[in-house]
This record gives C-alpha cells, sequence and structure tokens, in this order.
C-alpha cells in the first residue's frame, strides 16, 4: 500500500480522511497563498492547493502520494478566513438570504513520478436570512475563525443553511467522492 500524506493541517481535512478509514500522514505545506483576481476562483483554489502538494512533496520519499486542497467561499467576490469581528459580520450578511460557492481546489502527485492530477468540486450552498443577533450569537461561538466564508457547515452554522447542491464534504473542505474516483482512475489505488 502506497504511503499518503495530507499536505494541510485542516483539521476539518483530517477528520475526513479518519471518517473514511484512510491512513495518512499530515504534513503542512506552508505557503505564501497569493491570490491573483485576475484568475477565476477555480484557478485559483487549484493553483493554491497544486503549491501546497508541491511545496511537501519535495519532502517526500518517491512514490508517497500527497494530497494537497485549498477551499475558497465566492459570492461576486472571493470570501477568505476572517481576522477580526467585523469581518466575520460582513461576510455572513453578504451571504446569509442568498446562494453563494464553495469551490475546493485539490491536487494529487505520486512523488518521483510525472503522476500528477489537479482538479476543483464546486457546490453550490443557499444560506437562510439571519438577523444581525443572530450573525453576533454565532460569531461569539467561536466557530467562524479560521473558515472561509466565516461558517462551519459541520458546526452550529449548519442550522444557517438552506439547502446545497452538490457534495456535501466539499463544503467541509475535502471532496471525498472525486477523489476516490481520481485515485482510482489515476492512481490505481482504493482510498477506500
Amino acid at each position: 500500500m502506497k504511503k499518503i500524506i495530507l499536505a494541510s493541517g485542516s483539521p476539518r481535512r483530517k477528520e475526513i480522511l479518519e471518517q473514511f478509514g484512510i491512513t495518512f500522514e499530515i504534513k503542512k505545506g506552508n505557503i505564501e497563498e497569493k491570490i491573483n483576481t485576475e484568475e477565476k476562483p477555480e484557478q485559483i483554489a487549484m493553483s493554491l492547493a497544486f503549491e501546497k502538494a508541491i511545496a511537501v512533496s519535495k519532502e517526500c520519499e518517491k512514490g508517497e502520494i500527497v494530497i494537497g486542497a485549498d477551499t475558497i467561499v465566492v459570492k461576486n467576490e472571493i470570501l477568505g478566513k476572517p481576522q477580526n469581528s467585523e469581518e466575520a459580520l460582513n461576510m455572513l450578511k453578504l451571504l446569509e438570504d442568498d446562494i453563494h460557492y464553495v469551490i475546493t481546489g485539490f491536487a494529487v502527485i505520486e512523488t518521483g513520478t510525472y503522476n500528477k492530477f489537479v482538479s476543483f468540486e464546486k457546490t453550490k450552498v443557499k444560506m437562510k436570512s439571519l438577523t444581525d443577533e443572530v450573525i453576533k450569537r454565532y460569531i461569539d461561538t467561536g466557530e467562524v475563525w479560521d473558515k472561509a466564508g466565516s461558517y462551519a457547515i459541520q458546526g452550529k452554522g449548519a442550522a444557517f443553511i438552506e439547502w446545497i447542491y452538490g457534495d456535501y464534504f466539499n463544503v467541509v473542505g475535502l471532496p471525498i467522492s472525486r477523489l476516490q474516483s481520481i485515485f482510482s482512475k489515476h492512481f490505481d489505488f482504493e482510498l477506500i
């Protein structure tokens, strides 16, 4: 069995892989996340995922498989992780009572080979109407920190989601179904 390396410090991605019984190691891909606003959001997410995977693959042995991922939230603009309560409030006010998209770019690299695959998954999300009071209470829970778009669908933020169209795990941070297909087709390896 090939060794899998997750190039991410995200607790959500770690939990997804563990939930499916996948054996892996974590090596965080420390890169400077530069966003080129002239690129499409899908290109940005894939580029950041690839940069993370490449950075980690340089520390790996030949034949190890590295997974890099980057998740962004998009509604007219890319919404990153909030830096303070005001940013979190503004993001959630922008998202509430409307549709937005969650895009996860991912890269899979088999080190020491030319076997590389980069793609993305996109999920459409409709958030309910929220009052400022509800948003402020949610911010006070602390769940908004380190979350693109300032919410966690796998946590208390689930109460704000009216519906999603697409992959739930993509919104959490790792489209496991797509990864399984890619591993099977391009790496002759079954994740599960």
